[in-house]
């Protein structure tokens, strides 16, 4: 068996920048089993499967040990060869997915995600993830994943987690973030438990991040830049 594979750089304008995703189109679904020992060979924070349905898509997300509910730079990354390599005369790819219809459209130089929002609520201040996180934020939100919000950019570029730690903490993953210079907001993410000790940059994290970076600035349009050592 012969399964098409492209590796994709996503969210970055520059070679060797953004998040890197393996995208495998499928004629039909494998076992996932299957799907997920590609992942792990693969080695990268996801890999993504589609699989035609009717004029649309179903897709699915792997990192290296598990299936996931979301992902952003993946889905960024199926729908660029879908539209520039296997259907280049369409200009909007629709994908159905375990968190419902994800939808990107494609501009003359830029392709737009419509990702549901996933805002976070104040939370109580876990001792084990200060400590996994070696600096005491000013505030922590919980969604999906913890959300750590400090006072400065510097901070954020600091912080040297415990990933053991953190693998151990009952989200999926967590969030720094804090305001930026040059961006209105910066972040990173990690993810130890999924098998993702630092994302490079990760579109599903801003469905938490954009809500509540919209509601403390009180601005619609947003600069975010995630400050990983790839960046995006």
């Amino acid at each position: 068996m012969k399964i098409p594979l492209y590796q994709v750089d996503a969210f970055t304008g520059r070679l060797f920048g953004g998040n890197p995703a393996a995208v495998c189109p499928l004629e039909s679904w494998l076992d996932d089993e299957l799907l997920q020992a590609i992942a792990a060979e693969n080695n990268l924070s996801n890999t993504a499967y589609f699989v035609p349905s009717g004029a649309e898509f179903q897709l699915r997300w792997f990192t290296p040990e598990v299936e996931v509910d979301l992902c952003g730079h993946a889905t960024l990354a199926s729908a660029y060869i879908l539209l520039t390599h296997l259907y280049p005369s369409r200009t909007e790819i629709r994908f159905h997915t375990r968190s419902g219809e994800l939808r990107v459209n494609k501009g003359d130089d830029l392709f737009t995600l419509d990702f549901p929002a996933l805002p976070a609520a104040p939370c109580d201040v876990p001792p084990e993830l200060i400590e996994a996180l070696g600096m005491k934020p000013q505030e922590v939100w919980e969604a999906k994943s913890y959300m750590a919000v400090y006072e400065s950019e510097e901070e954020v570029l600091d912080l040297r987690p415990n990933m053991e730690q953190l693998s151990k903490l009952e989200k999926f993953g967590t969030i720094v973030t804090a305001p930026g210079h040059t961006a209105d907001f910066v972040s990173r993410f990690f993810a130890p438990g999924a098998g993702i000790p630092e994302d490079p940059v990760t579109g599903s994290a801003h469905c938490t991040l954009i809500p509540y970076w919209s509601d403390f600035l009180g601005k619609q349009t947003r600069l975010a830049h995630q400050v990983s050592k790839r960046g995006g």
